[in-house]
């Protein structure tokens, strides 16, 4: 596995706790010992997806409802929730990725954390934001 797909899923992971503790990134990203052990450019990486998407999350969700139709935050799951959102971020403020990879990274990552499904709810969802905001050449 590459660096950057460990990052994204120790940025999922960080954004789960987050999620459903509450807890503030700080703590989050000191006490989550797989982090602590990561090299040093996942370590970064992880943890510029993790704060950036939870620094942007008010406008993140707004692009995520706006796309999910009938779909409200709070009923999606939140595997699926959290992949979103740090895509979207990726997609807004990460330039140095292409949007497919981005993209093609989310479900990969659904596959391996989410349910059978995730995978194709999280492609459809982030398609869409992208064409929606005409984000593809961006």
């Amino acid at each position: 596995m590459g660096a950057r797909r460990k990052a994204r899923e120790l940025a999922l992971q960080m954004l789960f706790q987050h999620d459903m503790s509450g807890n503030v990134p700080d703590m989050i990203i000191t006490t989550f010992e797989e982090l602590q052990k990561s090299k040093p450019n996942t370590r970064d990486f992880a943890t510029r997806i993790f704060r950036g998407t939870v620094d942007n999350l008010t406008s993140i969700d707004e692009i995520i409802v706006a796309q999910a139709d009938n779909w409200r935050l709070s009923r999606m799951a939140v595997v699926d929730r959290n992949i979103i959102r740090m895509s979207v971020y990726e997609f807004l403020h990460e330039s140095g990725t292409p949007k497919l990879v981005i993209i093609d990274e989310a479900i990969e990552i659904a596959k391996k954390f989410g349910t059978q499904k995730s995978s194709q709810f999280i492609n459809g969802i982030l398609d869409g934001i992208l064409k929606r905001y005409n984000l593809q050449g961006a």
